[in-house]
C-alpha cells in the first residue's frame, strides 16, 4: 500500500532519522515562506522568474506529528501494550506548469511498534484538461465517493482499517491507489471513471498491532495468514464508474464496479491455508437532499460475487445486497447530530446454512443472513472551531456488538494542534466483527505541528 521500508532500525535510531527528515522538510518550507512577500503574492506571475529570484515554482508545506496509542485491556495475543508509537513527517509539494497541475505527498515514519523507519507515498499525481469537458488525473491518489459517514457501499476504493482502529488521523482511513481518473462534465450529468491497473486491497488487522478472532482455532490470535493479492496486469485491474447529476436540489448518482472484494475474508485458495480475493461486480445508486432541518441520504448496492459456487458456498463470498440510510442536522448552535442505518443481506443463505452445518465445531461462527448497524455522530465545537468534541458510535443489533470513537481536538494555532481519543470495542460474542477487537480497545494521543 505504498509502503517502502527505507531502513530497519530500533526506535531510538529511527526517531533520530525522522528528526533529520523533518529538518530537511522545514528548509524548503522556510524558503517558500520567504517568497510570500513578493509583489505578485508569492506564487503568482511567472514561476520560472520567481525561481531566478531565489524562490520555488511550487508550494511546499507539511507537518511533523508525534502519536502514541496504548491498549486499555490485557491482550495475551500481542507482545506489545502499544499499538501506536510513531514520529511522522509529511512533505507536500503542489504546483502547476502550463495546464498541468501536480501534487506530491510523502510521509516519513519512525515506527516504534514495528521498529523501523519507512517512507509512505500518499500522493504523486498530475491533472490536466483534455478539451473543454474532460479532466484527467493520473498517478498515486486517494479516491472516494458515496454518501456514507464511515460506512461504505459503492466506495470500493482501498481503506486502511488498521490505521483507523489504532488512532491515526482519519485521513489515513483512505488508502491511496495507483490509478487513472477521467471526469467528463456534461450539461446535466457528470461521468467519473477510474481505472486502477493493479488491484489495491484494503489493509486489515493482521496481528501486527491488533489481534483478531481465528474461527479455525476458535480463539483470539495475532498470527499472520498469507494473502495472495491479485497482481497481474491488466487482468487484475479495477474499473469503477459514477454517473451523477442534480434534479433541483436533489443529488443523484449511479455506480458500477468491476474488480475484487477488498477483504480476503474466507476465500481459501489452497492448502496450506492462504487467502485470496474473490472477483466482484458491484452496482448501486444514491440520493441526497435537504429534508426538514437537515440533510437526508440513501444509498444501495448489490455485490455480485463472480467466484461464488453454490456447491462450495464457503469458498467465496455470497452475493450481497446493501442499504444505507442517513440523516444529519444541527440540533442546536455548534452541535451537529448524525444517524445512519445500514444493512447487509446475504443472498443464497440456505446454501450457506447447509455448508456450515457440516462443520458443527464452527457453526457457532456462521454469519447472520441480515447484519445491521446503527451509527450516531455527535460533534460539538466552540471557540471558532478551535476546540471540537466528537463521539462516533457503531452498534450492531444482529451481532450485539459495538464500537465507540470518542475524541477531542484542540487547535492552539494555525500550526499547532492536539488530539486525544479512543477506540473502544465490545460485544456479546468474541467472534463478531466489533466484538473480536474488545481486547484491542485503546486510547491515543497526537501532537501535530504544521509548517
Amino acid at each position: 500500500m505504498g509502503k517502502a521500508t527505507i531502513q530497519r532500525t530500533g526506535p531510538r535510531r529511527g526517531i533520530g532519522a525522522l528528526a533529520g527528515l523533518a529538518a530537511l522538510a522545514a528548509g524548503p518550507a522556510l524558503a517558500a515562506d520567504g517568497g510570500e512577500g513578493s509583489p505578485d503574492g508569492g506564487w503568482g506571475g511567472d514561476p520560472w522568474a520567481q525561481e531566478e529570484q531565489g524562490g520555488l515554482p511550487f508550494d511546499v508545506s507539511g507537518f511533523v506529528e508525534l502519536a502514541g496509542g496504548y491498549h486499555t485491556r490485557d491482550n495475551k495475543a500481542l507482545d506489545d501494550d502499544y499499538n501506536l508509537a510513531e514520529l511522522r513527517g509529511r512533505l507536500e509539494i503542489r504546483g502547476n506548469w502550463q495546464r498541468l497541475d501536480y501534487r506530491v505527498k510523502a510521509d516519513g515514519v519512525a515506527d516504534g511498534v514495528e521498529d523501523e523507519v519507512r517512507g509512505e507515498l500518499r500522493e504523486a499525481r498530475v491533472s490536466f484538461p483534455v478539451g473543454e469537458r474532460l479532466d484527467m488525473r493520473a498517478g498515486r491518489q486517494v479516491l472516494t465517493w458515496g454518501t456514507g459517514d464511515l460506512l461504505f457501499i459503492n466506495d470500493l476504493f482501498p481503506k486502511d482499517w488498521q490505521s483507523f482502529l489504532t488512532g491515526r488521523d482519519s485521513e489515513y482511513l483512505k488508502a491511496p491507489s495507483d490509478a487513472v481518473r477521467g471526469m467528463w462534465y456534461g450539461d446535466a450529468v457528470t461521468l467519473d471513471v477510474v481505472w486502477t491497473p493493479v488491484f489495491e486491497p484494503d489493509v486489515y488487522p493482521d496481528g501486527d498491532r491488533l489481534s483478531y478472532f481465528d474461527t479455525q482455532r476458535g480463539q483470539q490470535t495475532a498470527r499472520s495468514v498469507p494473502t495472495e493479492d491479485p497482481d497481474d496486469l491488466p487482468d487484475d485491474g479495477e474499473l469503477a464508474a459514477r454517473l451523477s447529476g442534480r434534479i433541483g436540489s436533489t443529488e443523484l448518482a449511479g455506480y458500477a464496479y468491476r474488480g475484487f472484494f477488498p477483504r480476503p475474508g474466507e476465500q481459501v485458495s489452497r492448502d496450506p491455508l492462504q487467502l485470496t480475493h474473490a472477483r466482484l461486480n458491484a452496482y448501486g445508486a444514491s440520493v441526497r437532499d435537504r429534508l426538514g432541518p437537515g440533510i437526508a441520504s440513501a444509498e444501495v448496492g448489490y455485490y455480485d460475487s463472480v467466484d461464488y459456487d453454490s456447491s462450495r458456498p464457503m469458498q467465496a463470498p455470497n452475493d450481497e445486497a446493501r442499504l444505507l440510510l442517513g440523516y444529519d442536522w444541527e440540533l442546536v448552535a455548534n452541535l451537529n447530530v448524525g444517524f445512519q442505518y445500514y444493512v447487509e443481506w446475504l443472498q443464497d443463505y440456505d446454501e450457506l446454512e447447509r455448508a456450515w452445518a457440516r462443520s458443527p465445531q464452527e457453526e457457532a461462527y456462521r454469519p447472520e443472513e441480515y447484519r445491521d448497524i446503527i451509527t450516531n455522530r455527535l460533534t460539538y465545537s466552540i471557540w471558532r472551531d478551535s476546540l471540537v468534541w466528537s463521539l462516533f458510535t457503531y452498534y450492531s443489533p444482529a451481532d450485539e456488538d459495538y464500537y465507540a470513537r470518542p475524541s477531542v481536538h484542540y487547535r492552539v494555532s494555525d500550526e499547532l494542534s492536539y488530539t486525544l481519543g479512543g477506540n473502544l470495542f465490545g460485544g456479546e460474542a468474541s467472534h463478531t466483527f466489533y466484538g473480536q477487537f474488545e481486547r484491542d480497545s485503546n486510547i491515543y494521543g497526537r501532537i501535530r505541528y504544521r509548517f
